[in-house]
């Protein structure tokens, strides 16, 4: 957990900033959230933010609910969107090369394992595919016991290459299943409100979609958050569960980005509510069930711009701000610098 010794006087050090008091909004939280998890085991507050070597973490999994036909995509797709983002070819390649982050994809378990040699690929699978959770559990105990372990294992391995800020992507056709379900089933929301249209499927297919949720929603009633994670979780969102776990106990901010990455991110605080604290929240997805699992979280986004594509790609825009909250924190002048009287 955050300790919060610092926590006045760098907010004293905000609100002396040459503006009105609270003008630079959701900038002021976020740099007070950095400020305040960088001063963790200093003798007083930082008054420099450092952000170094921002990196995303495209997690990658199969799901055997995408054979129910709940996608438009066939789930080939998983696979051919990673050889994608190894070429550099995706969304989140674009927006990684223009804030300049990092980027590492691991094969979390897809139906044709990756053969390439780039050094940006991460092989830690878990199988080739969850099981349809509408027909029996999703995962296995050990498969979910071993991704939170990797999850952790690949952002400690992150941190040590020297990264202080990381944000986590993710691919899989059949994914916003597993994510409406975690949603209902941690929420009791109801499937109707939890499940969208994904892709774009059509109204019968979103009947079918909302059905199958049903199935293996109604098998969580009672469980727990990791049992929870079993029953309808995918690969890439245990790994991601364990990666969110894993930033907190190495300290370090996390921007979440859309639908499924707040799935993970909401399955995390349940198991460890002390993990929610190191997460900054990016934007709302135009995926109708993410309005209701930020609530759940009580987080804030910093902007909406209607995205649904996953990847990271909403995280990665959010770097801007993060640096822009920085750049104000360490050098704006204050009153008394300025010779500014309020």
């Amino acid at each position: 957990m955050l300790e919060k010794k610092y926590s006045e006087a760098i907010w004293h050090r905000i609100n002396q900033k040459t503006k009105p008091l609270g003008s630079l909004g959701k900038l002021e939280h976020i740099a007070h959230k950095l400020a305040l998890i960088q001063s963790q085991g200093k003798s007083d507050a930082v008054t420099e933010i450092k952000l170094n070597k921002p990196a995303v973490l495209v997690f990658a999994g199969d799901h055997g609910i995408a054979r129910e036909g709940v996608s438009i995509a066939p789930q080939e797709v998983t696979q051919q969107m990673v050889y994608n983002f190894l070429a550099g070819g995706a969304a989140i390649n674009c927006f990684c090369k223009v804030n300049k982050v990092d980027i590492k994809v691991i094969d979390c378990g897809i139906l044709q394992a990756i053969k390439s040699d780039s050094s940006q690929l991460i092989v830690q699978r878990l199988g080739d595919s969850t099981e349809s959770f509408a027909q029996k559990p999703a995962m296995t105990k050990e498969q979910v016991e071993q991704g939170l372990s990797l999850g952790e294992k690949i952002v400690k391995q992150t941190v040590d290459a020297g990264s202080n800020l990381i944000m986590f992507g993710e691919m899989g056709i059949g994914n916003t299943s597993s994510a409406a379900a975690i949603l209902a089933a941690l929420s009791r929301r109801s499937v109707e409100k939890c499940v969208g249209l994904g892709t774009g499927i059509n109204d019968q297919q979103l009947r079918k979609k909302r059905q199958l949720v049903q199935l293996g929603v109604n098998r969580c009633r009672g469980h727990n958050a990791q049992e929870i994670l079993r029953q309808v979780g995918g690969f890439e969102i245990a790994q991601m569960v364990g990666a969110y776990l894993g930033a907190a106990k190495y300290n370090t901010p996390v921007i979440v980005d859309g639908f499924i990455a707040t799935a993970a991110a909401y399955v995390a605080t349940k198991i460890d509510p002390s993990c929610r604290e190191y997460m900054i929240f990016a934007h709302q997805s135009h995926e109708s069930g993410h309005k209701f699992m930020l609530q759940e979280l009580a987080a804030t986004p910093l902007f909406d711009l209607s995205l649904r594509l996953g990847e990271g790609t909403g995280a990665v825009l959010a770097v801007p701000l993060l640096k822009a909250a920085a750049e104000f924190y360490n050098n704006m002048a204050s009153f008394e610098d300025a010779g500014v009287e309020m």
